[in-house]
């Protein structure tokens, strides 16, 4: 493990997970990539689920770097359940499928796990059992209590259930503007997914150091986006916010097609503590970085320090792919980065437009030249 402390380190708890699953869509990440077929590749922990989903590229390696303890026990016990359990058994221990038996589950997925690991996990045994293991992060807390208790102030259940009818373009816009944006969802909006109540019940206030504008009117703009410009019904992360399972639509390193590939690849998984710019040893190279939202929780001068750090460690031709939600970080516009950084339009493009991960305003692909 390394000593190096990271920007957000000193201002962030990490002593808890935070992301219970992934926020963020595998799709676009993957196109963002590209062929990396006997790469090696380098991504952010979070709850592990893109790591896994990097496999799917067929690299020789993936290194996976994170600042919390707790979220790199989030991929260990990933690690171990794709090894121990059927793909029916995995969607039903993280909450993607009903499930009586998740304790069971959660028992034999721990099973060859480290004792400081299963001491992890035991004390949230009982949320594992009611909310899957998707479902016990401070971020899914947070949608629950959405859910719950605010979400009824505004709608009904059918209505919300009517969100994933089918319906063409057109219909999905004037189901949206007719009758979902009343003026109750409209108030409730701007409470529930203000900075503030969001810092402090979903995120970690320090996430919000360096945002600009308002989040309410940011997801108000992104929930179009998922709701009109994408099909609702083959959004599993809108399904999960609004029924706290992904129903039919999966994640792609849930679904059944990645269940195989990824588990004869597991032994390619690296785990190293610590923040990302420091995974790689000397003389290691990355062919691609998975960066999630990293930039977003820096200091202008720390973005383009760290930045410029993960080039030096860079492939001829590797790609770096991340998104921004409110913070506005692109790599290749820094000053230091002309001639070391390409942005790919053509990939952030294509991506935004699959993106069903709405948060984000902002996704990123950039290239080393070759």
């Amino acid at each position: 493990m390394n000593n190096v402390q990271s920007p957000i380190e000193a201002h962030a708890a990490f002593d808890q997970i935070r992301y219970a699953q992934l926020w963020e869509d595998a799709d676009p990440l993957l196109l963002g990539l590209g062929e990396q077929k006997g790469g090696t590749l380098v991504s952010i922990c979070s709850a592990g689920d893109n790591a896994l989903a990097l496999l799917l590229l067929d690299p020789a390696r993936v290194v996976v770097a994170d600042l919390s303890p707790a979220q790199l026990a989030c991929l260990r016990i990933r690690l171990s359940a794709w090894g121990a359990l059927t793909h029916g058994e995995l969607l039903e221990l993280f909450g993607s499928r009903p499930s009586a038996r998740r304790g069971e589950l959660l028992d034999k997925a721990a099973r060859d796990l480290s004792a400081e690991d299963q001491a992890f996990w035991a004390p949230l045994k009982s949320e594992v059992e009611a909310h899957g293991l998707g479902g016990i992060g401070k971020f899914e807390r947070y949608f629950r209590l959405f859910r719950r208790r605010v979400l009824p102030l505004a709608h009904s259940r059918r209505t919300v259930e009517a969100i994933f009818e089918p319906r063409d373009r057109a219909g999905r816009a004037e189901f949206l503007d007719q009758r979902w944006s009343n003026w109750r969802w409209r108030l409730l909006l701007k409470l529930f997914f203000s900075n503030f109540v969001m810092g402090r019940l979903g995120r970690d206030p320090a996430f919000f150091a360096h945002v600009e504008g308002s989040l309410s009117d940011h997801v108000a703009r992104r929930l179009r986006h998922a709701a009109v410009d994408l099909d609702p019904c083959a959004n599993p992360f809108l399904r999960w916010i609004f029924f706290g399972t992904h129903g039919e639509a999966l994640p792609l390193p849930w679904r059944p097609e990645s269940f195989e590939p990824i588990r004869e690849r597991l032994d390619r998984i690296e785990i190293r503590p610590g923040p990302v710019e420091t995974a790689l040893e000397p003389g290691e190279r990355a062919d691609g970085y998975n960066l999630s939202d990293i930039f977003e929780y820096m200091p202008p001068e720390a973005f383009a320090r760290i930045y410029a750090s993960l080039l030096d460690k860079a492939s001829p031709g590797a790609r770096l792919v991340y998104w921004n939600m409110m913070a506005p970080r692109r790599g290749a516009d820094l000053a230091g980065s002309a001639g070391r950084a390409i942005r790919r339009a053509d990939l952030e493009q294509a991506g935004a437009a699959m993106d069903k991960a709405f948060f984000y305003s902002d996704f990123i692909v950039e290239e080393a030249p070759s």
